[in-house]
């Protein structure tokens, strides 16, 4: 009976303890943060920013523009874990207006049979027909192990007049047949062309290489063989193509599939044909001035849609295997397929480059102001002045608690162009580790944003995420934008840094900037949550 009193004072006064915590400002005044461990946080089930549905996780976006509705629609593969075996990943949908607020419209499009050509689905693509008043959605089925005599992989097709219900074509079936790979023939893309007729993209192979084959036609039923589009370079695969014109550029968008990549990037032309060409020399002639990278390998698997105003990019961060936030893509420790939906508003630059950028209405969104307090700083090199942090030599300073849902915002100024700061995230006064995104001087003039795990047990630069390089501004101001929705955490530089990752445990710990040997200073910070 006295082992039972105490279990029951002893859980009584835990419950109290963890409900006194929900309030952070309580939290902050009661703590000691002299010893103050980080907050074992976890994710909220269902995401609306970063969109992730209640259950499962998001795969290979499609996005599209509904011409008769005026939104976004999203198709995407629905990650259920555990899959079922031989029949996963229905294809699932969501709508938007803005890229940041979604309507979910649950299954769209079913795995087939355990016997049929779509017994898995992939990704694909969808286009609508004024003529008809018909979407057409064009997607990959995978045949469950599939004999030498079958196709691993095939195009095919489901059609709906509402966009709600929607009717698989048993009888289109787009193979390799022979010319191309029967087992790796996938996720088509469909455009419209400027001579009146469709063009179909696939990723395949011809000959043991990598090609992207093309195929057209006036009716989207009947297709005929248009050759080659463009062929891969080296041994690369260029998985979820994506073809659009963007002012007087044409672009193609692809995930790279090789693991020493696995980047969105892009080639760029200033027409259609040179486009085509940017990898005819394959004999290591790499095309600089044609390609480039979005973001970091935080992001894959992003396409595009445009209103005809804007066009945006929607892609999927990875989750991390045992919430382990190192698992950033070196092997064995990499990222798992699928995550959350991420869209980004793309940015032209007068050189026909692209960056990503927030979309418009991402900051309107978090519209509720915190109030910002320092928890801790270094002993030496923080200067406060007017609001103004002064940063000199190895120093830092954090700030309180972050929710689940956070935009953080400021100004930093180096003291010259070598100058090294960063932001660290799921930090306590005595956590043993925290993950920092570093702007690191890769030369005088080029930044590159590293991803390290500090603290007294961190292990340092972590390798195999790959950063993001820009050039430093000229002024050697970096007007710095973070947006965070439960783990996915994106930030934005200038307009010419996008670097999307995911940091387990942001929700519910401070936060801090840091400045690493010279001379940093921020200014106009701001902590906006929703």
């Amino acid at each position: 009976m006295k082992t039972m009193k105490m279990t029951i004072i002893l859980t009584a006064l835990m419950t109290f303890s963890l409900s006194s915590c929900s309030n952070d400002d309580t939290l902050i005044e009661q703590r000691d943060w002299d010893n103050t461990a980080y907050f074992v946080s976890s994710d909220e089930q269902m995401q609306t920013t970063f969109y992730k549905p209640y259950s499962g996780y998001v795969g290979d976006p499609m996005p599209f523009f509904d011409p008769v509705a005026k939104d976004f629609k999203v198709l995407y593969l629905q990650d259920y874990r555990p899959n079922s075996a031989g029949t996963y990943h229905p294809i699932w949908g969501v709508s938007t207006a803005d890229g940041v607020n979604y309507t979910a419209l649950g299954e769209l499009i079913p795995c087939g049979g355990i016997q049929e050509q779509d017994a898995a689905l992939g990704t694909g693509s969808t286009i609508y027909s004024e003529s008809e008043g018909l979407y057409y959605t064009f997607y990959t089925g995978n045949k469950y192990q599939p004999t030498s005599s079958d196709a691993g992989q095939a195009v095919m097709l489901a059609t709906s007049s509402d966009f709600k219900t929607w009717t698989k074509d048993r009888t289109f079936f787009l193979r390799g047949n022979q010319e191309y790979s029967n087992n790796d023939f996938r996720d088509p893309f469909v455009f419209k062309g400027d001579d009146a007729q469709y063009h179909m993209l696939v990723a395949t192979t011809k000959n043991g290489k990598g090609v992207i084959a093309e195929f057209v036609s006036k009716d989207l039923k009947n297709w005929d063989n248009a050759d080659t589009f463009m062929t891969m370079m080296w041994d690369r695969f260029y998985e979820c193509p994506d073809v659009f014109k963007m002012g007087d550029w044409w672009y193609l968008v692809y995930s790279e599939k090789h693991a020493a990549v696995r980047r969105v990037q892009y080639f760029k032309g200033k027409t259609l044909d040179e486009l085509k060409a940017c990898t005819a020399n394959d004999a290591g002639l790499w095309p600089d001035s044609h390609e480039g990278f979005l973001d970091s390998r935080g992001l894959y698997a992003g396409k595009t849609a445009s209103d005809g105003t804007n066009r945006y990019l929607w892609g999927w961060c990875p989750t991390r295997a045992g919430e382990d936030n190192t698992a950033v893509g070196a092997y064995p420790n990499e990222p798992q397929w699928a995550g959350n939906l991420v869209a980004y508003k793309l940015i032209q630059h007068e050189d026909g480059t692209l960056t990503l950028g927030p979309p418009d209405a991402l900051s309107s969104k978090y519209n509720q102001t915190r109030d910002i307090k320092v928890m801790q700083q270094s002993k030496t090199g923080v200067t406060v002045q007017n609001g103004a942090y002064s940063l000199n030599g190895d120093s830092y300073i954090m700030f309180n608690r972050l929710g689940a849902h956070n935009h953080i915002s400021f100004t930093a100024t180096t003291g010259g162009n070598t100058d090294k700061f960063g932001i660290s995230l799921v930090r306590g006064s005595d956590s043993e580790k925290y993950y920092s995104m570093i702007i690191n001087p890769e030369n005088d003039n080029t930044r590159k944003i590293n991803f390290e795990e500090e603290g007294r047990k961190g292990m340092g630069f972590v390798a195999g995420i790959d950063g993001y390089n820009f050039s430093r501004p000229e002024d050697n101001t970096y007007h710095i934008d973070i947006y965070t929705d439960n783990s996915v955490c994106v930030m934005f530089i200038n307009g010419v840094c996008s670097y999307t990752n995911r940091i387990y445990g942001i929700n519910k710990n401070c936060w801090s900037i840091n400045n690493y040997g010279g001379e940093v200073t921020i200014t106009n910070i701001k902590v906006n949550q929703y």
